[in-house]
């Protein structure tokens, strides 16, 4: 399913921060070639943990959300110019929380996820469905409309995009997708890319997430 290795951390509450960066860059960030990681901290840990993670290339910070505007009146909205100024590289874009928590739709997603690329940021995209929407046999079909916004503007729009298949019903759950359902979402979600761009299809990296842990 994956095209390289990437592990993806994202930590829900305020680091201690110091203390708990130098620990992850110092067991991280030996890691070999080929390995990346992306430690998506709170706001105001961001640049902690970027400071930590300096001069170690395969660790990165990231911001757990974004605001597709640079500028203006968003009272509480973080931009991607403010992210990139505490030392983020990354965002994460469409989990499940903002979605169906904060209410943001597929649209508000795609345009976070195309202004964030825009203006310097990678980003890790999730998408994912519900246990109704699987038990109704919706999977593939809720999928393709979380990515059909931001494939509109070209299947390019992809490139410095990570997609994370995270399904809602395993967030946090104790459930696990099997690897074959995993394989399964994976590879349509590369032959919905690949309709409109065979080289951005094969170079795309598509994690998994929901309930993983070192025993599973």
């Amino acid at each position: 399913g994956t095209s390289a290795r990437l592990s993806c951390t994202v930590a829900g509450n305020s680091l201690s921060c110091s203390q708990s960066a130098g620990e992850l860059a110092n067991g991280l960030g030996q890691l070999p070639a080929g390995h990346e990681v992306v430690v998506f901290a709170p706001f105001t840990s961001i640049s902690c943990v970027a400071d930590a993670f300096n001069g170690k290339p395969v660790l990165s910070a990231g911001g757990q959300n974004c605001y597709p505007a640079e500028e203006g009146a968003f009272t509480g909205e973080t931009s991607p110019a403010m992210l990139r100024d505490a030392g983020a590289s990354w965002v994460l874009t469409g989990h499940s929380e903002r979605r169906h928590i904060m209410g943001e739709d597929d649209a508000l997603v795609a345009r976070k996820t195309i202004f964030a690329l825009e203006h310097g940021l990678n980003v890790l995209l999730c998408i994912g469905e519900t246990l109704a929407q699987r038990e109704a046999g919706e999977t593939h079909a809720v999928l393709a409309a979380q990515l059909a916004p931001v494939l509109a503007l070209g299947a390019e729009s992809l490139e410095g995009c990570i997609v994370a298949y995270e399904p809602v019903w395993a967030i946090g759950t104790g459930l696990t997708a099997t690897p074959a359902q995993a394989q399964e979402v994976h590879a349509a979600i590369r032959a919905q890319v690949a309709a409109l761009d065979a080289d951005v299809a094969a170079g795309l990296r598509i994690l998994y997430g929901g309930s993983v842990k070192a025993q599973n």
